[in-house]
């Protein structure tokens, strides 16, 4: 490789997203050749990934007369082959390479799609063995992103309370090791819980201790299975059983768990006979029980709560706005916006991010500053066609402004996320997931239909929002629609 690597800009590589067909990826392939731009790692990594996507021999044809592959060109094609089931031997086949290589060592961005792939017949047996790669080759610095992958291999190996502890065991044991907790790896291990619903009640019997970490990952799990009488037991049991004082992570989960199964007399009590000042965490964990559930009544104390601990953050007035709004009551909804006009707070305006092509793209409601805002908005018009074939009806009680029914319909469709989403469809390769980061939490409308695209257009869809990641694929929502 030589020389500066050309950005994502430069318009052979954007010539080189679009190609679907074996064709044109090689007539754009001897373009690169004669102009020497093959010869930078970028633009190599690039046609190595879209082509494997599109004919995966011509990108390992491409790969063979690489005459010395770094380990980044092996993590791009290990990664992609990885992700397609039938090509999966393939990218264990090129992992052996490295292995076997005198001078290249896997790092850790080796392990994750490895990991992935070892989630399904007939590579279950392969994950141990990667497991020990990671200990012989990245301690003591093993990324979070690989213990993340490690902890969901092992939650999908099987459904019995013994492979969940042995996901808690893990946990623990790498957090004492190597890292502390941190996001990455307590919703990895608490998804992998989640999803073979065994809990760590037999620990006792395994000589497996718990600490503060240990229950509320515990408590959490119970939680996203609906457990709520395990999950409450072994609140109960925190400081007779385990001495463990309750801190203010394990009341916020106790109230999520009480939330979440619509018991929300029992969650505000809680919250209300608290031995410390709750904090605004747990009244927002109080709050979203309320919207989901529709207890105006709760959502008003809480949101009254929440603006005594932060005046000065906009969300707060604007959620309160949104539950007068949905119920019409729209002189609340004005009076709420005199309050936040008295003590100079401005609504927040929502902004959505979404990378293409290794750029990033932002986008506000109604935005027509893109240089493709034509084609954006002719998408959005499609996708509105499509979704009303679907069946799908816009959740105008999201429109906080008394104005006409079509009006509200036309808002909806110009949301921030909605255009980032239109314009990833319009200018990203068809294969490759949708990421995009909001600084709102997504309202209800763009949730139900980001479900929906992510269906009728056959892509993934990544939305980091204020409160949480949501992974939409084939019309669902990682977070069961609780946010």
């Amino acid at each position: 490789m030589r020389g500066p690597n050309p950005s994502s800009n430069h318009p052979t590589l954007q010539l080189l997203e679009k190609c679907k067909t074996l064709d044109t990826l090689k007539q754009v392939h001897a373009h690169m050749i004669t102009t020497g731009l093959i010869f930078h790692t970028y633009p190599l990594s690039r046609i190595l990934l879209i082509s494997s996507t599109i004919v995966f021999t011509h990108a390992l044809s491409i790969f063979n007369h690489i005459p010395n592959p770094t380990i980044f060109l092996y993590n791009t094609l290990i990664s992609s082959l990885a992700n397609i089931k039938p090509h999966t031997h393939i990218a264990f086949s090129l992992y052996s390479r490295v292995l076997t290589h005198t001078t290249l060592k896997p790092n850790g961005f080796t392990f994750p799609s490895l990991f992935k792939a070892c989630g399904s017949q007939p590579w279950l047996r392969h994950g141990r063995a990667l497991h020990t790669h990671v200990l012989k080759f990245l301690e003591p610095t093993c990324d979070p992103f690989v213990q993340a992958a490690l902890l969901n291999y092992y939650a999908k190996c099987g459904k019995d309370v013994s492979l969940s502890l042995e996901v808690l065991t893990l946990f623990i044991e790498m957090q004492k090791s190597l890292i502390k907790a941190n996001e990455v790896t307590l919703v990895a291990l608490i998804s992998a819980c989640a999803e073979l619903g065994a809990l760590s009640q037999e620990n006792d019997t395994e000589g497996l201790a718990p600490d503060d970490v240990t229950l509320v990952v515990t408590m959490c799990s119970c939680s996203h299975v609906g457990l709520v009488e395990e999950g409450c037991d072994v609140f109960e049991s925190m400081k007779e059983v385990y001495g463990v004082e309750p801190k203010l992570e394990h009341y916020g989960c106790l109230v999520d768990l009480l939330g979440r199964a619509g018991r929300l007399r029992e969650a505000e009590e809680r919250v209300l006979n608290m031995p410390m000042k709750p904090n605004a965490v747990i009244w927002r964990s109080l709050l979203g029980a309320a919207r989901v559930h529709g207890n105006l009544e709760i959502g008003e104390v809480v949101l009254k709560h929440l603006i005594q601990l932060e005046p000065e953050t906009s969300g707060n007035y604007v959620l309160l706005s949104n539950m007068y709004a949905s119920i019409n009551r729209w002189d609340d909804v004005k009076r709420v916006r005199k309050l936040m006009k008295d003590h100079g707070i401005n609504k927040v305006p929502g902004s959505s991010l979404v990378e293409v092509g290794g750029a990033m793209h932002e986008f506000l409601m109604g935005d027509k500053t893109h240089p493709r805002s034509k084609e954006i908005y002719l998408k959005l018009e499609e996708m509105s066609r499509r979704l009303h074939e679907y069946g799908h009806k816009p959740r105008t009680l999201e429109v906080l402004f008394d104005i006409e029914e079509e009006e509200k319909e036309d808002a909806l469709s110009y949301h921030s996320e909605r255009l980032a989403i239109a314009f990833a469809l319009i200018a990203s390769h068809p294969c490759a997931p949708i990421r995009i980061i909001k600084n709102l939490r997504v309202c209800g409308d763009c949730h139900t239909s980001s479900k929906l695209i992510s269906k009728i257009y056959e892509r993934e869809i990544i939305v980091r929002d204020r409160n949480r990641f949501h992974h939409f694929k084939e019309g669902a929502c990682s977070c069961s629609d609780y946010w």
